[in-house]
């Protein structure tokens, strides 16, 4: 089952048990891929689908930031149960040790040399960790291997 046809029976799940919370949410994903499955003018690809949802869980995350700050927890709790129900969907995240292990293979085989080559190895290991890492997390963590070569 692909993953869109999963977020489609879950909705039809959602809706059936009167789940407010996972109806709007996963309408919001829904329409999502089919915006851009309109785009592509073809069906989504897992690998698309999962590049989507990383970028719902992403505007999730800086909403919360955001809610939080402005003192309205009711709408970050809101936020956060939308982001546990989208992260249900994306592959496994990696942890920083796992991290690190594909920045020194990234480091390896590119060889950075300064800051001016972060964009490259950004790319690289990005492409390695496919929704399966923060991007902020990684840049993080590449800024501090760039300062100390």
């Amino acid at each position: 089952m692909s993953l869109t046809q999963k977020v489609e029976a879950d909705l039809k799940t959602a809706l059936k048990s009167r789940d407010e919370l996972a109806t709007s949410c996963l309408r919001l994903v829904r329409a999502a891929f089919k915006n851009q499955e309109k785009e592509l003018k073809r069906p989504l690809e897992d690998d698309e689908a999962i590049k989507i949802l990383g970028t719902l869980a992403k505007q999730r995350r800086d909403s919360i930031d955001q809610f939080t700050k402005g003192g309205r927890k009711d709408l970050a709790d809101k936020e956060q149960a939308e982001l546990a129900l989208i992260e249900a969907y994306l592959p496994a995240q990696l942890d920083q040790e796992a991290m690190a292990k594909v920045l020194d293979e990234v480091f390896a085989e590119l060889n950075p040399q300064s800051m001016k080559d972060m964009g490259a190895v950004m790319k690289e290991a990005m492409a390695r960790m496919a929704g399966q890492a923060d991007g902020k997390l990684v840049n993080q963590m590449v800024r501090q291997k760039l300062q100390k070569s």
